[in-house]
């Protein structure tokens, strides 16, 4: 007998104790070894057998989710999706497991002259549509789980834009704020050359994400360049312009963002010129998103946050001049003529627009239900639960996924990609138009198939990638 989530008879567990149960009771709980961050346990159980007339223990295998794990995350939604279409488990079970996975543990040395170990990954998921692609974040609390997920709605992403890649993360454990330029530079470089061996312009291009930037993608490059003897622009995507980067890369996630909401607001017959937007998140997609919305889409920006805390304003706040506070104070609090406010006041502010753009897992089925706003457009990768989802569809709340809502920035990656391997690049015009037609057109698709499976964007979306996906691997066989 096996099931696949414990919470159908265990509700929630403490140091391996059951708290609160269901029938039928259990007897016992055994750890069994991690498999991919999904715990494995034995559980013996009392049953009353009606034909024995008598209680019946037996041993089954269960598998439970970690609260906050994205890895498990990812693989609930994968699951999920999987049985929706009729796949086998050893289908699902190869759709959630990453190809490759790389930990280096690398010296680096400091300005003070120590040496410290930093440990890094570069997990790739699946390459069935194309090489490996996707970014490096730098992070005091970077994990391995952490990166397998986001290798794994990389995949999704790309699928669902039909951008020709396969999903892979990349990450060092550091905290950046702590470290000078020069230790960034020369940790860069160092693990560049630890990942060398995977990565290339045809095989893993990498790309900023989190606290990594153009710079650091410069670093990259050159390193990667170096080491092969000759200039190799498209290793890496999110260089500066100088030496291959493309136009509108920065803004290209929040451009990305702002389309898609522009469709979700005809969908839903919302006057967006007349809606208020509030912000999680005042990093590059964050404010890149807020000022975009501001003047291009005519939203009122009412709330915007870091990682310090945020701030509220009925009569709405100046995307502009936030910014320029917060480079003066290292903040966006105490900003004149706004209220401080905490994450969590932020996410449950009345608005229309719901614009989560910092880290996984913020939403949840603990907030769900005080979340008011009509449209949440996922800035972040993997801020809303499967529990908080199921939520916000009974709401009629529209939540358009991260794999949909920020494949802005992947997409314009592959602009710049395609120019580097031509030496030939286009315009900033060519670049939005280019990657609005995308944007609508994948909206389009997954709101087709919504409509069609009465199911919500998110699973709608992943019914797209993963049949994207399978039909790739189906076309290429099994080697060998």
């Amino acid at each position: 007998m096996q099931i696949d989530e414990l919470d159908w008879i265990v509700v929630s567990m403490s140091k391996g104790n059951a708290e609160r149960v269901r029938l039928p009771r259990i007897r016992s709980i055994t750890p069994f070894p991690h498999c991919y961050g999904i715990k494995y346990q034995h559980v013996q159980l009392i049953h009353n057998s009606p034909s024995q007339n008598k209680d019946v223990e037996q041993t089954m295998e269960v598998r439970y989710m970690e609260p906050g794990n994205p890895y498990q995350m990812a693989v609930k939604q994968v699951q999920s999706v999987g049985r929706l279409l009729g796949l086998n488990e050893d289908t699902i079970e190869g759709l959630c497991k990453p190809r490759r996975e790389l930990t280096v543990n690398f010296p680096v040395r400091m300005d003070d002259g120590r040496i410290r170990t930093f440990t890094g990954f570069r997990v790739q998921h699946n390459d069935a549509r194309g090489p490996y692609k996707g970014g490096i974040r730098y992070h005091p609390k970077v994990n391995v789980d952490e990166v397998r997920a986001l290798s794994m709605w990389m995949t999704w992403k790309c699928a669902v834009m039909g951008v020709p890649y396969g999903g892979a993360k990349g990450g060092v454990i550091c905290n950046p704020k702590e470290m000078s330029k020069g230790e960034l530079e020369r940790m860069t470089r160092r693990f560049t050359s630890e990942i060398m061996l995977i990565i290339g312009p045809q095989k893993d291009i990498p790309a900023p994400d989190v606290y990594t930037d153009s710079q650091t993608m410069a670093w990259i490059m050159d390193t990667y360049s170096m080491s092969v003897g000759y200039p190799v622009p498209g290793v890496v995507t999110g260089k500066p312009l100088e030496i291959g980067g493309s136009k509108g890369r920065d803004e290209a996630t929040s451009r990305g963002l702002m389309y898609v909401v522009q469709d979700a607001a005809r969908l839903k017959k919302i006057n967006l010129k007349k809606s208020t937007v509030a912000v999680q998140g005042f990093g590059n997609v964050g404010w890149h998103a807020a000022r975009l919305l501001a003047e291009e889409a005519g939203c009122k920006i009412v709330a915007l946050s870091d990682s310090s805390g945020g701030i509220f304003s009925k009569r709405g706040l100046d995307p502009y001049k936030v910014y320029e506070h917060k480079k003066k104070t290292g903040s966006v609090r105490n900003f004149k003529g706004s209220e401080n406010i905490t994450q969590e006041e932020l996410l449950e502010s009345d608005c229309t627009v719901l614009v989560p753009a910092a880290l996984e897992n913020v939403i949840g089925q603990d907030n769900a239900e005080r979340i008011t706003a009509d449209i949440i457009a996922e800035g972040a990768n993997g801020p809303t639960t499967p529990e908080a989802d199921r939520i916000f569809y009974e709401k009629g709340t529209m939540v358009i996924p991260d794999i949909l809502a920020n494949a802005g920035g992947v997409t314009v990656s592959y602009f710049e990609w395609v120019q580097d391997l031509q030496f030939f690049f286009w315009s900033i015009e060519e670049i939005k138009q280019r990657l609005k037609d995308l944007m609508t057109r994948s909206f389009a698709s997954v709101n087709g198939i919504s409509n069609a499976q009465n199911v919500d964007l998110r699973t709608a979306a992943y019914l797209l990638a993963l049949k994207a996906v399978l039909r790739a691997s189906e076309a290429r066989g099994l080697f060998p």
